[in-house]
């Protein structure tokens, strides 16, 4: 659920920690992070695996990289450039509930297995995910979350596209 992902995770991040200045760049690769990384291992290897939410869907993904962060970053404006990819994967572990999926969450200390997707083989995984109306209707108000905001950022104009594409950030301010 890309647009889902990437618009949810805008939302509460902006609304949360109310910075207009945020690299929305760095938090967008964070919040689909997870999935880019997960997806194609699970779906290669879901006869052994029996899952596509594996090691990044985990905490010790998230602290990993958290960690990476603040070891590799100086306090103060590099640290908060990067925080965001941190701040995205975390975002992303809640989006997918993955509370309900303790052994792939809390892995490796419950073991080194993952929580079974529920599905026989790769492609009924995809085509249970592609049926899913929770599924659309998610990428739909994603969808059109991200294109209001678009649009109230001015990204159909070339200044408000350069500020996005040198800065991560949008013109939108934030309501109180």
């Amino acid at each position: 659920m890309f647009f889902w992902h990437v618009a949810a995770t805008i939302a509460i991040t902006r609304y949360s920690f109310r910075d207009e200045r945020m690299d929305l760049r760095f938090l967008i690769l964070g919040a689909v992070l997870p999935d880019l990384i997960d997806t194609p291992l699970g779906l290669a290897g879901f006869s052994r695996l029996e899952s596509v939410r594996l090691i990044s869907h985990s905490l010790l993904f998230a602290g990993i990289a958290m960690m990476w962060i603040v070891l590799a970053t100086r306090r103060g404006r590099p640290r908060k450039k990067w925080m965001p990819i941190a701040i995205g994967i975390l975002i992303h572990l809640f989006l997918d509930t993955m509370w309900a999926n303790p052994e792939t969450l809390w892995w490796p200390v419950l073991g080194g297995s993952f929580t079974p997707d529920g599905a026989s083989s790769a492609g009924d995984y995809v085509a249970a995910v592609l049926q899913d109306p929770w599924v659309w209707l998610g990428e739909a108000v994603g969808f059109t979350y991200l294109a209001v905001m678009a649009r109230r950022a001015g990204l159909g104009q070339g200044t408000s596209r350069r500020l996005f594409r040198e800065t991560g950030q949008i013109n939108v301010p934030i309501g109180t």
